[in-house]
């Protein structure tokens, strides 16, 4: 796929995806971005770049944990995203944050400038994932640290037929390498071929709850990757994918809910110089 494509792609979609985005991912996302949180190790005063910050998740808890006299600069592909971002960091009185729309191989930041490069779950959607993480050590200080977090393998994720579902009725084009980070070692070499050193990796497993099969539609097709195919489904088309998507999760049922298994992987590394 063309890279340009697929940032456009990447960019509108999830424009798309923002007004549902944190109705249907809010909490099935947190345990993987407080375990982030956990391993950045945020110190009050550092300067730290959230890398597809979305609608600022974990960009606040951040902001929070470095205080006034730190700041977070938190960038995203989507202008919706970072618009509902802004606004709310305005809201909760949060200065310390700052906001742009960049890509996340190019975030026009100047070397070396901040302390910790954070990134929740967005390095799948980047075109060039190597790329994204060379450009969050160029702008990391000497010893500086980064914090990421992907999704697992394919097969411990148990809502990944959603992507065959909708590229059988419209070429999504979203991801057709979405889980590849999440494969055996890959992070971790991506990380060590950006030249980051002293990695660590870790493995999460989770259970994405809901409430309702309407809940479990909305998350899978509306606040996620595919939301942009999905705004081209007809009303026809949008009841047959919804029911060929809960049958791939039918196992997963309880009683009226779904409890739908799910992986993280997450590392860490330093900038430890050339």
């Amino acid at each position: 796929m063309d890279a340009r494509l697929q940032r456009r792609v990447q960019r509108y979609g999830w424009d798309k995806a923002a007004a549902s985005y944190e109705q249907f991912w809010a909490r099935q996302l947190e345990p993987a971005q407080a375990r982030l949180l956990e391993l950045a190790e945020l110190a009050l005063g550092e300067r730290v770049v959230d890398v597809a910050c979305g609608t600022g998740l974990v960009t606040f808890q951040a902001a929070r944990r470095v205080g006034p006299t730190g700041s977070v600069i938190a960038t995203d592909l989507s202008e919706a995203m970072v618009d509902r971002l802004r606004a709310e960091a305005r809201r909760l009185g949060l200065s310390q944050v700052t906001t742009q729309r960049v890509d996340a191989e190019e975030l026009g930041l100047d070397r070396a400038s901040c302390d910790v490069a954070l990134c929740a779950l967005g390095l799948m959607y980047v075109v060039d994932p190597v790329a994204a993480l060379r450009e969050m050590r160029r702008v990391v200080r000497a010893d500086g640290r980064v914090a990421v977090a992907v999704w697992g393998a394919r097969e411990q994720c148990g809502w990944a037929e959603i992507f065959p579902i909708v590229e059988r009725r419209v070429a999504s084009e979203v991801c057709p390498l979405f889980f590849q980070l999440g494969n055996r070692d890959a992070l971790r070499y991506a990380l060590d071929a950006a030249g980051w050193g002293d990695i660590t990796v870790e493995r999460m497993t989770t259970t994405l709850e809901y409430d309702s099969a309407e809940a479990a539609c909305g998350a899978a097709f509306a606040g996620g990757p595919v939301a942009l195919a999905y705004s081209r489904f007809d009303a026809p088309m949008r009841a047959e994918a919804h029911a060929e998507y809960l049958s791939s999760i039918a196992r997963f049922r309880r009683d009226a809910a779904y409890a739908i298994p799910g992986e993280f992987v997450l590392a860490t590394a330093r900038n430890v110089g050339d």
